[in-house]
């Protein structure tokens, strides 16, 4: 398998901050809408798109569409932006870098603070803070409020590279994810499915989790799959035990986070796939932070048999994000199998 970098280009620099997902969901509409049954967008903004199964149960696959963004706060007197973020950002990885502020039309604007030259001693070896920042855009609060207005969502500008054998972009959380879920709707186009699969893209998921809940109490699935990244900190300087996950050993399958414990039926499930279709595959734990998972298992009437496949990311939360192409092939077959085989796997609890 090949992966389709331009279309994964695409994914990765079109915008989508939390709750302003439109262009990013026009997008993968653009892509899904000749791979299913039928599509529909909920009352939060979440895409949910439908392939019909030859039995009434439900299988629901969840990729979320935002990415860690920003929202205009305040302009000063002199055109500077002050912001909000939407997201969890280490303040360190905003220092030069570009924005861009979506209003009545889209400017670039560019992140900044005080210069070190002017520091005092102690100053320069303070870790930043996210106030910090603010964005120039190089031009008068007068201009600046014929296009920009409070409530603005702002994302980063970054385009996507291929870097070794990997590749390099921002908002590989999640649009990575958004290429694998499409990318694998594409491999059962001409497939008969043994259940109903519901490909949902979410929305707000990095504020919280929150689209993922009302789309899952609405669909009442039997089996849940997520969709995410996962912290790949193979790096110098890290520990063994830190390591979580590394680039080029295959996609994750995710036994637990912060948020959630995957059920042990759907962990022995992927293994089980992984290992009868000759795919590459490392356990994951995170200790900390959570995923559209949670929603999943959770949300729904009873519950649902839930789990994730995760894939492998370095410097997550940046605009330099990386993952190995081979893992995610490996998590579009991974996918794949799962959905094509569910029904042959023993569901009763042990």
């Amino acid at each position: 398998m090949k992966l389709n970098i331009d279309l994964l280009k695409k994914i990765s620099e079109t915008p989508g901050a939390p709750g302003f997902e439109e262009r990013i969901r026009k997008l993968v509409i653009s892509e899904i809408d000749p791979l299913v049954d039928e599509w529909y967008i909920d009352n939060i903004g979440n895409l949910i798109a439908v392939r019909k199964g030859s039995s009434d149960k439900k299988l629901m696959v969840t990729a979320h569409m935002d990415e860690i963004s920003f929202i205009v706060t305040h302009i000063e007197d002199d055109g500077f932006i002050r912001f909000h973020p939407l997201g969890g950002f280490d303040p360190k990885t905003l220092t030069a870098q570009r924005v861009v502020v979506h209003g009545k039309q889209d400017l670039i604007g560019v992140m900044g603070s005080k210069p070190i030259h002017i520091m005092k001693p102690e100053e320069r070896t303070k870790a930043p803070l996210i106030t910090d920042y603010y964005i120039d855009m190089g031009m008068s609060k007068a201009e600046l409020e014929k296009f920009i207005s409070i409530g603005d969502p702002i994302t980063r500008e970054r385009e996507l590279i291929e870097i070794g054998e990997c590749i390099n972009a921002k908002s590989l959380d999640n649009r990575v994810s958004v290429f694998i879920l499409i990318e694998t709707l594409k491999e059962l186009a001409k497939l008969e499915l043994p259940y109903n699969l519901y490909a949902v893209f979410t929305v707000q998921e990095e504020v919280g989790i929150r689209g993922v809940s009302p789309a899952t109490h609405a669909i009442q699935p039997d089996f849940g799959i997520n969709l995410d990244v996962t912290i790949a900190y193979d790096t110098p300087g890290a520990q063994a035990w830190e390591v979580i996950t590394k680039l080029g050993k295959g996609t994750a399958i995710k036994i637990a986070d912060g948020s959630v414990i995957c059920d042990t039926r759907m962990v022995k499930f992927m293994k089980y796939m992984a290992e009868k279709h000759g795919i590459a595959w490392q356990p994951e734990i995170m200790v900390a932070g959570g995923t559209d998972t949670a929603g999943l298992q959770r949300s729904g009437k009873g519950g649902s048999i839930s789990g994730g496949i995760s894939i492998p990311t370095r410097h997550i939360h940046s605009v330099i994000e990386m993952a190995h192409k081979n893992d995610v092939i490996d998590s579009i077959r991974l996918l794949k199998n799962c959905v094509l085989e569910l029904d042959k796997f023993d569901w009763s609890h042990q």
